[in-house]
């Protein structure tokens, strides 16, 4: 059976902070509007069209990453408050990997999340 990929682009707006003297102007709460690709791979199904559910892959993204962030501040989330993880684009590729990758259909496995600060700067993640 041949194996396909399937991307989805979802946008929020949050505000972050970095941490440290060295952060200069980024030290400072301010936005972004933020763009998260994430792609998932699976055997194409061609009864349904596709690898998943594109309504059930839509749900999944506005419930882990569009309602996690969209006007919040990413430092209030736990996982990046008191500096337990920096609220970098790195971070926030690790974060939304982890959250999807255990909601997925069986024999559904994610291959990226590209997380979009603006458009010179992004950061990908491919698992560990």
């Amino acid at each position: 059976m041949p194996h396909a990929s399937l991307t989805r682009i979802v946008e929020f707006s949050a505000t972050h902070r970095l941490p440290g003297p060295a952060s200069g102007t980024a030290g400072k709460d301010h936005g972004h509007r933020y763009q998260c690709r994430v792609t998932v791979q699976g055997p194409f199904q061609p009864q349904s069209g596709g690898v998943m559910d594109l309504k059930a892959f839509d749900a999944l993204l506005a419930r882990e990453v569009t309602a996690k962030f969209e006007g919040r501040h990413i430092n209030d989330l736990p996982e990046f408050q008191d500096g337990r993880w920096v609220p970098t684009g790195e971070a926030l590729a690790v974060y939304i990997w982890e959250r999807l990758a255990a909601a997925l259909p069986s024999g559904v496995s994610l291959h990226a999340v590209r997380v979009q600060e603006g458009p010179h700067l992004y950061s990908e993640y491919f698992g560990a």
